[in-house]
């Protein structure tokens, strides 16, 4: 899927930049708080709440920080109640998007979301018109710089688990969520570290260029500047330069 590899790269260097700034610990820790409450507070057996105590280290995140949360989410500390909710909308040119927040006030998001949406020329969407598209899938992801043959790595990936492999830098490795932890593990025993999530990974794409281009990523950047925004999924296909110029002037 062109672009859709480059959007991935751009996004962890997005994150890396977003990392200075505080909104992204208050992502993080309420990730943490959620992750807890549902699995437990210790991360060798809850591998939502080691996937994202991953992150809230390359975010810098105070240990303390991590700790309390962890405390919010089994309750050792009184914490707020924070609920999963999965937006689904529409932007510009037809492409579908799959947004996941988590919040203490669901019609506050809502209506912060559908006015981001409104004024940027998207719309929400009933719920179940977009959500077919996109597919729950674990995924690692690796440096192109530690692959030195992609074809060798690709056989190893295979037998570590993976389901499907996007080459770009980073190398995307596919799997369904319940494997995602054994993924992982067996490519770091093969000297292969990388950074394990939960993703949503389109079925199928909408071609935008252009200045449709322009109002998709401009979306999607609103979007995920809200607190209650986690992440935002789309099925967008944008030239590789034409993304990377958008998203520099964007940064701008």
């Amino acid at each position: 899927m062109s672009g859709h590899n480059k959007w991935a790269n751009i996004k962890h260097r997005k994150a890396a930049q977003d990392a200075k700034r505080s909104k992204i610990f208050t992502k993080i820790i309420r990730e943490i708080i959620v992750a807890a409450r549902e699995g437990g507070g210790n991360p060798e057996t809850n591998p939502r709440l080691r996937a994202v105590l991953e992150k809230a280290r390359e975010a810098n995140m105070p240990k303390d920080t991590i700790e309390r949360s962890i405390k919010k989410g089994t309750g050792e500390l009184e914490g707020e109640k924070y609920e999963e909710v999965i937006y689904e909308a529409y932007a510009p040119g037809g492409v579908a998007l799959y947004i996941l927040a988590l919040t203490d006030n669901k019609n506050r998001t809502a209506q912060e979301l559908r006015h981001i949406l409104s004024k940027n020329g998207g719309s929400l969407a009933e719920s179940g018109s977009v959500a077919w598209i996109f597919e729950r899938k674990g995924v690692v992801e690796i440096p192109r710089e530690k692959i030195a043959d992609m074809d060798e790595f690709t056989l190893l990936a295979i037998d570590a688990g993976a389901e499907d492999i996007e080459e770009g830098d980073p190398v995307l490795v596919y799997t369904a969520p319940e494997n995602l932890t054994t993924l992982r593990e067996n490519l770091a025993k093969n000297g292969f570290e990388g950074t394990a999530k939960i993703t949503y990974k389109p079925k199928n794409s909408v071609k935008v260029s252009g200045s449709d281009a322009e109002k998709v990523l401009k979306l999607i950047d609103a979007l995920e500047d809200n607190d209650d925004v986690q992440e935002v999924f789309g099925n967008f296909d944008i030239d590789d330069a034409e993304l990377e110029a958008i998203m520099a002037k964007l940064e701008g």
